[in-house]
């Protein structure tokens, strides 16, 4: 037992041990290979996806990779296309589009922003700083001045600036400045219009901007030299012959400018304009506009009040109301009438502008002597329902339909809410509102045979087949009612209100108008009107309707000396002559 026993203790160590550590090193040894195979596998997949993507990228997507890397340095620079001119009736140029340059830069491309910004300072104007502050932008394109006049332009040319480049250009001019400057308008920096018939017209005289391009390097930003193309030309805008004669059009607003000094007006309008034709020959309205000052223009001065602002417009309204009245044949011109001082009318009175006592009036007095009272009762006798449909009738209450922006309708209520003072109102023209150029259309069919025609400024486009036509519609449908209403209006001029509208050697037909104009806290203004007057020479060769008026005048004035004025420089000039 004891044997057995060192026996037991005399053995060498089992060799189990052993044949563990010999087992764990196999297992690292076959996960290490697994993972350097996992590896490479993933080195392999990898790479064949870089493989397939570089064949995309060079091969199938080669054209379209190589045109984002140029839009990616490209820059799309618009050209500005010339704007068409505009003439007057004459051939006279009212505005016109000179050549000039627009200059911009490439900041990748200054060397010296501090010199070169005084030098474009020194030949533009300006200050060097501003400049420099564009020279210096984190871009590649920058605007440093458009519409340069040429010789500003050539100056900075000459001195070959780094990074400076130039673009042809135009800018705008008006040779009359504020003669017609309202009816021409303005143009924004971009050319685009504003105001008056630049705005209206925009689309024909625009004309089509052009694109220009220019690529630059990737790295720095620099331009590339030789890369600016020209990829769609500028088509220049049309030109435009519109009706304004430039020699009346001054002379009108001389003599709207003293209209206004004699008679202590805060404001005036004036047209005149050919009832044969539609063709309006001279308009304007105070303050006014010069287009080639942007830097002082006056509040107003871009309205044309004559078209875009409607008034009451008093007394020159009896005209159609005494059309209306013979259309429908109720009174001849020596029929009378007993017109009271005053008229009663709900609880107000109707009386006239100047102080009367009780009397009998022929129709062609009460029309001459500008009576509220005798016109209140002829339209009673015709009927209101009859009085408002004949204003409908005569297109008095909606545009004109002129060519001109902000062409304004006026103001008419229903007839059935008229109580009857408003129904007298009505008759003698307050209550009721128009434009100037609504009231002359109206006395325009009073010379054209009772046929009213479109006001208009465009005669013709010269770079157009396409003209335009003007819409006429007969509105005086008793022809016969039109030479009794011209000559009670001849003896307003020779008997009655007008007198000072006389012209030596012509008949002219008018009336003349007082009107109260509204407070802005409701009612009248008492001792200040606006007063007017609207004529014609019936028996010419002419058929020129001029309106004449001033606002917020005080006291008892007129412009029936202006109107003179006006008509006897338009007989002149037109050669007109009495038959």
């Amino acid at each position: 037992m004891q044997r057995h026993d060192r026996h037991a203790g005399s053995r060498s160590p089992r060799p189990a041990s052993r044949s563990r550590q010999g087992s764990s090193y196999s297992e690292q040894a076959i996960f290490g290979e697994g993972r350097a195979k996992a590896i490479i596998l993933v080195f392999l997949a990898l790479s064949l996806v870089f493989a397939v993507r570089l064949v995309q990228l060079t091969v199938v997507d080669a054209g379209k990779n190589a045109d984002a890397a140029a839009d990616s340095r490209t820059v799309s620079i618009t050209l500005a296309p010339k704007r068409g001119t505009i003439y007057d009736r004459n051939g006279n140029v009212l505005a016109t589009s000179v050549d000039a340059k627009t200059v911009y830069c490439n900041p990748r491309d200054v060397t010296d922003a501090d010199w070169e910004a005084e030098q474009i300072a020194s030949a533009l104007g300006g200050k060097a700083s501003d400049y420099k502050k564009l020279l210096t932008q984190d871009t590649t394109f920058v605007y440093l001045e458009k519409q340069v006049e040429m010789e500003r332009a050539e100056k900075l040319q000459d001195l070959n600036l780094d990074g400076i480049y130039f673009l042809d250009d135009s800018k705008r001019v008006y040779p009359y400045g504020e003669v017609g400057g309202q009816v021409i308008g303005l143009i924004d920096v971009d050319g685009n219009g504003l105001t008056g018939l630049e705005l209206y017209y925009d689309d024909i005289l625009s004309g089509e901007p052009g694109k220009l391009t220019a690529q630059y390097y990737g790295d720095d930003g620099a331009t590339i030299p030789g890369s600016v193309t020209e990829d769609e030309p500028a088509v220049d805008g049309e030109d435009i012959v519109i009706s304004l004669d430039i020699g009346m059009q001054q002379y009108l607003e001389e003599r709207l400018v003293l209209t206004a000094e004699e008679l202590e007006g805060k404001g005036g309008n004036s047209l005149i304009y050919d009832g044969g034709t539609g063709e309006i020959y001279a308009c304007a309205s105070l303050p006014y506009l010069d287009p080639s000052d942007r830097e002082h223009i006056k509040e107003g001065s871009t309205e044309l009040r004559s078209i875009t602002t409607a008034f009451e417009p008093g007394s020159i309204f009896k005209t159609v109301t005494f059309t209306a009245i013979m259309e429908a044949g109720l009174f001849s011109p020596d029929d009378t009438l007993f017109c009271p001082a005053y008229l009663p009318a709900d609880e107000y009175f109707v009386s006239d502008a100047h102080d009367r006592g009780d009397e009998t009036m022929t129709i062609r007095q009460i029309l001459d002597q500008s009576s509220n009272v005798g016109t209140s009762l002829a339209a009673s006798e015709l009927g209101f329902t009859e009085l408002y449909e004949k204003i409908l009738a005569y297109n008095l209450n909606e545009p004109t339909g002129v060519d001109y922006p902000g062409d304004a309708g006026g103001f008419l209520s229903e007839v059935s809410e008229w109580s009857t003072i408003q129904a007298y109102n009505v008759s003698f023209g307050q209550g009721i509102s128009v434009t100037p150029m609504q009231i002359a259309r109206f006395y325009g069919a009073l010379v054209n045979d009772g046929v009213e025609c479109t006001p208009h400024f465009l005669m013709k486009r010269l770079n157009s087949d396409e003209q335009p036509e003007w819409k006429t519609e007969q509105v005086i449908e008793n022809k016969e009612a039109i030479a009794t209403v011209t000559d009670m209006l001849t003896t307003v001029v020779e008997d009655g209100t007008g007198k000072d509208a006389a012209i030596e050697g012509y008949t002219v037909a008018g009336k003349t108008g007082t009107a109260e104009y509204a407070s802005e806290s409701g009612g009248y203004v008492e001792g200040n009107y606006n007063i007017s007057f609207v004529g014609f020479l019936p028996n010419s060769n002419s058929q020129l309707v001029c309106f004449v008026g001033a606002t917020e005048v005080p006291g008892d004035r007129l412009t029936t000396a202006a109107f003179s004025d006006i008509m006897s420089f338009a007989t002149e000039r037109y050669r007109i002559v009495a038959e």
